[in-house]
């Protein structure tokens, strides 16, 4: 997929760096064992700041459906952390805004049913919107409507047509992965009822740059946030943000409320104007405070390869858990192989027996953990520690303990 060089919201030329982790596989392209001695594909994962509106972003390498395809492998109801965020949601929502039988709530990239599912045991209309054929056949097989279309102006107005007009409409951890914003949200605006809210989660930048989150840029995340350019965005297409919530997902992440500029009947909260003052007095309207963001980052290699390579010298074993995507990230840029990690693991089944992309780390089941009984478990996926700390805690009868490599390397007994 061509790179432009412009702003995928406001089309300003980019010119500055926001960071520059060099060359990466596409983070979640998990490889099959026969796989493993074909042609792997690297590309730039160098992340820019628009000088105009501020919009963090990576160029984009490749096109959405060679990402999210058939064999894409990220399930959502594999963390039980994730799956009680969800239904929390949707408990508060329903109750917030009264939805009920004659509502319809359309999720953006519904995945698996982990979130509508909680919706239909309630008697609620739902339409799942979801790329990869994979998730949206788990989906169905749960009972949760979806069809398989990536979600812009052209569905939008199709669905619309049809009556398909979305009284709530949802979008967890997508608006960040689609490379064309701006046809994104254009498409809200459509399928949205007149009186109707969308509600928009994702990790806020703010958070990203406060704890050296630099793992959370890959190629799937195209856009980085701020309250500050999702209101840009959003205004630009007809949408005001009434009201946000900051809640501790992905190790911190914003929920916004919009709604169209003409339903004057949701006014605009005050932790909005709160953290919009936040964002400015962070510096998020100046230029130099995201290009400041490199040297943190190199900073935090250097501190967790000096910590792997102190206890490979002392003769400890490490092994990882996870295989998110945002592991891939943190292995590829600071070069950690097999000759720091003997393996990883993971829950899913999608992922056991593969490896992962660049490092060829083995991916294979937890229980692996209690056969060789490692002396550190270096957790791959932070933003859920207490949960897999919680899961591994029989590791500590072998002496065993646990690192967290972000915001920067902690080791917990």
């Amino acid at each position: 997929m061509a790179t432009t060089g412009t702003c995928r919201f406001c089309n300003t030329r980019l010119k500055d760096t926001f960071a520059d982790l060099g060359m990466s596989p596409v983070s979640n392209a998990n490889i099959k064992e026969e796989n493993l001695k074909s042609v792997e594909y690297f590309y730039p994962l160098h992340a820019y700041v628009c000088g105009n509106c501020f919009l963090v972003q990576l160029e984009a390498f490749q096109a959405r459906d060679e990402i999210f395809n058939d064999d894409y492998a990220y399930f959502s109801s594999f963390s039980q952390s994730w799956l009680e965020h969800a239904r929390n949601y949707a408990l508060m929502m329903m109750d917030r805004f009264g939805y009920g039988a004659g509502s319809l709530v359309v999720e953006l990239a519904s995945n698996d049913g982990y979130l509508l599912k909680n919706f239909v045991e309630r008697g609620i209309p739902v339409l799942g919107i979801e790329p990869s054929e994979n998730c949206a056949d788990a989906a169905r097989e749960i009972g949760v409507r979806s069809i398989t279309e990536f979600f812009g102006v052209a569905l939008a107005k199709e669905l619309a047509a049809k009556g398909h007009r979305a009284d709530l409409l949802i979008g967890n951890n997508v608006l960040a992965h689609v490379p064309d914003i701006n046809d994104f949200v254009a498409g809200q605006k459509i399928i949205l009822a007149d009186d109707g809210v969308i509600t928009i989660e994702f990790p806020h930048l703010m958070q990203l740059m406060e704890h050296n989150q630099f793992d959370t840029i890959y190629h799937e995340h195209f856009s980085y946030l701020s309250l500050l350019t999702v209101e840009k965005i959003f205004a630009a297409h007809g949408l005001v943000i009434f009201d946000v919530e900051e809640i501790p997902t992905h190790g911190g992440s914003l929920r916004i409320y919009a709604r169209h500029d003409s339903d004057s009947g949701k006014t605009v909260t005050d932790r909005v104007n709160a953290l919009r003052q936040r964002e400015i007095a962070a510096g998020l309207t100046d230029v130099s405070t995201y290009t400041a963001f490199s040297e943190q980052v190199k900073e935090t290699k250097r501190k967790l390869l000096e910590f792997l390579i102190e206890a490979k010298r002392a003769g400890k074993t490490i092994v990882g858990y996870g295989a998110p995507a945002k592991g891939n990230t943190l292995l590829n840029y600071c070069g950690i192989r097999n000759d720091f990690i003997d393996y990883t693991v993971d829950l899913s089944p999608h992922k056991q027996g593969r490896y992962l992309p660049g490092t060829h780390l083995p991916i294979r089941d937890p229980q692996a953990i209690r056969q060789t009984r490692p002396d550190y478990l270096l957790i791959l996926p932070w933003n859920l520690k207490d949960e897999i700390m919680e899961q591994m805690a029989d590791i500590r009868s072998w002496g065993g303990q646990f690192v967290v490599p972000i915001p920067e390397v902690r080791v917990y007994p």
